[in-house]
């Protein structure tokens, strides 16, 4: 086995599912044995208590009454060389091109002399908006060039990637992931009882309620099962659009039928209580509340855009429908839960995918090969088959 590294990781440390992937991550890889810094303006929500071979280093932004904004980027780009240098850092794993990986890359010519190699993940929205905008094309592009690797989370995010960028530059694909010691099915049948009961069913969206999440659906999609059904509709998170998917639910009289739950930290006891995820996004470079629902034995019933068909099954761990789709969504609900056998099936397909094709031993093996691909060193290590 090669020697443990020394990884800087810096990621958004706030509620996102690109934070919680890097945090997670940096959480495995200290328990392999690898020394992790996590570089960041906060700790990272999913950090949690004490762990060994983690360390945290807080950005501090200069407050220079010439700046008109405080120069957060440069900040962290300085913060990341320092920290390379003390800590005699073998890489960097940053995760969002802008502002990371720019910072990343100013980072390795501050500290040029240590041999310090880059890594950056691509997540989505770096890609599926940012490069969008013509004034920030040259900056991702850069970043990508420069980076000693660069991974993203799905098939369909290095297709648009290619497209948006005109960029030859490889891109491995290394999918999210969650922890199976985390993420598994829960006995929560008094928590359940809190808002169904007896033969209803409940509905679930989590997400950080933007527009892309197209919100409005979900509650169109519960308002069509519901007429044929009892089901309640659970939502999880916050954002923008909240107040407005609100005053939808008032306006169409589903507010004793609809539950806000909030932001919720211990996702896992959540998902369990759920009988379907609704996920009819607009966009999503992967969908990592599908996948946390899959390994809680819940299946999905979703939009085909971006990542998410590579991640659900048509037919086998949830049902897919165009965009905007929302009777078909309703019609596919209303069939999956009024057929116990094939729920059961379906039930069955999602905690063996989870468990085989996204579990977080196989996905920690495969970062950790391209990080010794990039210092150079032989690592000899073999993906696990994962249970």
């Amino acid at each position: 086995m090669a020697r443990p590294l020394k990884i800087g990781i810096t990621c958004y440390p706030t509620l996102g599912g690109s934070g919680v992937v890097a945090t997670e991550l940096g959480k495995l890889l200290a328990e392999k044995g690898h020394e992790i810094h996590f570089i960041t303006h906060s700790i990272p929500f999913r950090l949690g208590k004490f762990q060994r071979n983690i360390y945290y280093h807080e950005v501090e932004i200069s407050d220079y009454y010439v700046f008109r904004y405080p120069p957060y980027d440069l900040s962290l780009a300085s913060k990341m060389a320092q920290v390379a240098k003390m800590q005699k850092l073998d890489l960097l794993h940053v995760h969002y091109a802008v502002p990371h990986a720019i910072c990343a890359y100013l980072a390795k010519q501050m500290a040029e002399q240590s041999g310090l190699k880059t890594v950056t993940t691509l997540h989505g929205t770096d890609i599926t908006v940012l490069a969008q905008d013509e004034s920030l094309k040259d900056l991702i592009r850069l970043a990508i060039h420069q980076s000693d690797a660069v991974t993203a989370v799905s098939q369909d995010l290095i297709r648009e990637t290619r497209e948006l960028l005109d960029i030859s530059d490889p891109i491995d694909l290394t999918y999210n992931f969650v922890d199976k010691r985390v993420y598994y099915p829960r006995e929560c049948s008094s928590l359940r009882s809190e808002f169904v009961d007896g033969d209803e069913k409940i509905l679930m969206h989590i997400s950080n309620f933007r527009p892309v999440k197209r919100v409005g659906d979900v509650v169109d999609i519960f308002a069509k099962v519901s007429e044929r059904l009892p089901a309640k509709l659970l939502l999880v998170g916050e954002g923008p659009d909240l107040s407005r998917i609100q005053w939808k639910i008032q306006s169409m009289g589903l507010q004793d039928k609809v539950h806000f739950l909030g932001k919720q930290d211990d996702v896992a006891q959540v998902i369990s209580i759920a009988d379907v995820m609704l996920l009819p996004s607009e966009k999503e470079s992967f969908g990592l509340v599908a996948l946390e629902a899959m390994a809680c034995g819940v299946p999905t019933i979703g939009s085909v855009a971006g990542g998410i068909p590579e991640l659900v099954a048509h037919g086998e761990t949830g049902y897919l429908a165009p965009i905007g789709d929302t009777d078909r969504m309703a019609d596919y609900a209303v069939s999956l839960l009024q057929d116990s056998e094939r729920y059961a099936k379906f039930r069955k397909a999602c905690l063996n995918r989870a468990r085989s094709e996204f579990c977080n031993d196989r996905i920690t093996a495969e970062y950790e090969r391209i990080y010794y691909r990039v210092m150079g060193i032989d690592s000899e290590i073999t993906l696990p088959v994962c249970e």
